[in-house]
């Protein structure tokens, strides 16, 4: 059995799911401070991915990219590289497709956070940087955490857009899902019911990972609290 797809799909999500996570907290922090007609209009343009068929995706991202576009081919004279029909391109289709959950939750997140601990600490001479790493991202985490379970669920599942700009070649873009596809149409259920299982299972595991790391994060925080009042 060719395990490719497998690491294929692993490379995919993992490398997506890094790009979204620093992409979409940034969008989302600063995004989250504008004014609400600002905020409104890039919100409709950065969920946009989110509720398009992944294939429009897909096509979007060919007619931008493929080698016969201003910008593919530009790439392809001075640098003799494809942007299009490789493992990467499938990395920048599902960071496209992925990044709407992880910005939309993480915005969510920071208009939660209280304005109030963020006035303290600068009223105590702390950095904007310091504040956002270990007070405002922290206080958040429980949403950022979620944002980046379902990019990488998202990246790892994706086919539409994926296999518009890579395609499907054994060894070299295969993923699960196409691998899935490509398998029934040749009629062997068995395989793709192998492929099928082996994709719920990684799913599983990332879930019941993030829910046990939730539960011993609200027991830490509950514990805290009892400390607290304690004393």
């Amino acid at each position: 059995m060719d395990l490719f797809p497998l690491w294929n799909s692993l490379r995919i999500a993992l490398i997506s799911s890094i790009i979204v996570f620093f992409s979409g907290i940034f969008c989302a922090y600063y995004i989250a401070r504008l004014p609400k007609l600002i905020k409104g209009a890039l919100d409709v343009i950065l969920t946009l991915p989110m509720v398009l068929p992944p294939t429009v995706v897909g096509y979007f991202l060919l007619m931008l990219f493929a080698p016969a576009t201003p910008i593919g081919s530009w790439v392809y004279e001075n640098w003799a590289l494809k942007l299009v029909m490789n493992w990467q391109s499938s990395v920048a289709a599902a960071a496209v497709v992925a990044f709407p959950l992880m910005y939309r939750t993480a915005r969510g997140a920071f208009e939660s956070f209280d304005v109030t601990l963020r006035y303290s600490a600068q009223t105590l001479g702390l950095s904007n940087t310091y504040i956002f790493w270990r007070i405002l991202m922290p206080y958040c985490k429980q949403g950022i955490i979620a944002g980046l379970v379902l990019a990488f669920a998202r990246g790892l599942g994706e086919y539409g857009a994926t296999s518009m700009v890579s395609g499907y070649t054994p060894g070299k873009t295969a993923t699960i899902s196409t691998t899935v596809y490509q398998l029934w149409c040749l009629n062997d259920n068995h395989g793709a019911f192998v492929w099928v299982m082996i994709n719920l299972a990684i799913s599983a595991v990332v879930l019941l990972a993030v829910n046990l790391f939730e539960k011993r994060d609200k027991e830490t925080r509950a514990k805290a609290a009892s400390v607290g009042v304690r004393g």
